[in-house]
């Protein structure tokens, strides 16, 4: 049964009761895995994806499959510098299964969003980010509303303080990054992820999406 108390003292108590929320079962979605998000006090980056996938769902580790490994090569970290640099969850917490399309997964549904923003809130009043890294479509609209990929990647605005760099999505279904332009925007908001980390870009994002 789901746990959610009035407030938090401590990361490793939200943790344990966010690994345990079934309030997108119990609200009657069909969901294909348990909680996934990995991190610990003192990571002042944050990732923030749309949904695990199949993967992360049956590793119960966020960014474990392909697009994890693009993402990493992206960002020229490999997988312990990743994990040790960013506290990684997204804005729903299970994985959602397929697409009724066949293509992709299912993209969640508005209230299951709401649901796991409690969660989400939490991490960020005991973590206190300086960088949230909006990982797809999703998550750059909960944390910039109104703002598309083509307006957004590239920029380095601030949410409440915090300062977001969106990305595109890692996912080989989308087709964003087709676009010559596009690849140049990546290029630059890696670049921005780069400066706040104090780390030196190498070879080029768009040079690493093969």
């Amino acid at each position: 049964m789901t746990r959610r108390r009035s407030a938090y003292r401590s990361l490793r108590s939200l943790q344990a009761d966010n690994r345990r929320c079934r309030a997108c079962a119990e609200a009657g979605f069909q969901l294909e895995s348990r909680p996934v998000l990995e991190g610990h006090l003192g990571q002042r980056a944050y990732m923030y994806g749309q949904a695990p996938g199949v993967v992360e769902g049956e590793e119960r580790r966020p960014w474990r499959g392909r697009a994890g490994q693009t993402l990493r090569r992206w960002l020229e970290l490999d997988e312990d510098e990743f994990y040790a640099t960013f506290y990684c969850a997204s804005v729903t917490r299970c994985y959602p299964g397929r697409s009724p399309s066949g293509e992709g997964d299912r993209v969640p549904a508005p209230l299951e969003r709401e649901l796991c923003s409690f969660w989400f809130e939490w991490e960020l009043r005991l973590l206190r980010p300086e960088l949230i890294v909006a990982v797809g479509g999703l998550a750059i609209r909960r944390l910039l509303p109104g703002r598309s990929l083509g307006d957004s990647i590239g920029t380095s605005p601030e949410r409440d303080g915090v300062t977001v760099v969106p990305l595109p999505h890692p996912s080989g279904v989308s087709r964003w990054l087709n676009v010559p332009a596009n690849r140049a925007l990546l290029e630059t908001a890696v670049g921005l992820i780069h400066a706040r980390l104090g780390r030196e870009s190498g070879a080029g994002a768009a040079a690493r999406l093969e």
